[in-house]
């Protein structure tokens, strides 16, 4: 197959369109749809169902656009990692992980990575699905468990629990729970049971809910969670990890919390020599370090 013509191809699959795909090529339309077609012919097959809304892909094009896919993903790891290089950090950098955790933990702290590196580009993925490592969905992922794929290279950052927060302004009016059987009297705000989220939060919030808590807010990641926290709506289920920038919560029954959620840095075997990926493991392993560090100086009696 010509080489060229499966560029084109994919382009044509990933836009849905010929003229998009032009666009994209800064080739005409008919230059493209001529190209396809000879694609075609060489294949002896139908790879696009035309319809007045655009193309779509035939299962034989399915099977080639899965091909190109994992090709062009493919490429743009030996085109990062030809970029990289000895003396400098530039260029993007795509890194994974929770809307909670990304949100709120690693995004602020993100103006120390760019202080140092000022050409260095993340393309930061906020989601709760897992992204492929090595497909390239990704390059770098902190996750809530150790990851399971193979041939990645892992390094476990820290361990964090869930607990139960709210604002000195909701609990002044509304009491402080001395026992777990005291939630019935408050609002508990909280991932509903359905949502993905790490099994032991689930473990937590399925636990809490047991006491028949008349009112709650459900929110499907921790950001919303602690804004309704914020806000004096009631009590959250929020991870520990967020007394360290939002020092103004109040912790409550200490006694309640989840099982030790570990958190994993995860990134695939053939980008160990990536300058990027060492800058921004350096870095994130720094931050945990200090964090560490002010969590075990809060712990030690004055």
């Amino acid at each position: 197959m010509d080489w060229d013509k499966l560029r084109i191809f994919h382009a044509v699959a990933d836009a849905g369109s010929l003229t998009h795909a032009g666009d994209t090529l800064h080739l005409s339309q008919s230059a493209v749809s001529r190209q396809i077609r000879a694609l075609e012919e060489s294949l002896g097959t139908t790879l696009f169902h035309r319809h007045a809304r655009g193309l779509i892909l035939t299962e034989q094009g399915e099977l080639l656009f899965d091909a190109t896919s994992s090709m062009a993903k493919r490429l743009d790891t030996a085109e990062a990692r030809i970029r990289d290089s000895e003396e400098e950090v530039f260029g993007v950098l795509k890194v994974t992980t929770t809307t909670g955790f990304g949100s709120l933990w690693l995004a602020p702290r993100l103006t120390k990575l760019y202080d140092r590196f000022p050409d260095l580009t993340i393309d930061l993925m906020l989601e709760e699905r897992v992204l492929d490592l090595p497909m390239r969905e990704a390059d770098v992922a902190i996750r809530m468990k150790e990851p399971s794929q193979a041939d990645l290279i892992r390094k476990r950052l820290m361990n964090i629990r869930m607990r139960l927060y709210a604002s000195e302004q909701y609990l002044a009016q509304r009491g402080v729970p001395q026992q777990i059987e005291d939630m019935r009297h408050h609002r508990l705000i909280c991932q509903n049971p359905n949502a993905a989220q790490v099994a032991a939060g689930l473990a937590m919030v399925q636990n809490l809910t047991s006491y028949e808590i008349p009112s709650l807010l459900y929110v499907n990641n921790y950001f919303g969670v602690l804004q309704g926290v914020l806000n004096h709506i009631g009590i959250g289920v929020l991870p520990d990890y967020l007394t360290d920038d939002f020092p103004h919560l109040v912790p409550v029954l200490a006694d309640v919390h989840s099982a030790e959620v570990p958190v994993f840095l995860a990134y695939p075997e053939e980008l160990r020599q990536s300058k990027r990926i060492a800058a921004f493991r350096d870095f994130v392993t720094e931050e945990i370090m200090a964090y560490r560090k002010r969590q075990m100086d809060e712990a030690v009696p004055a």
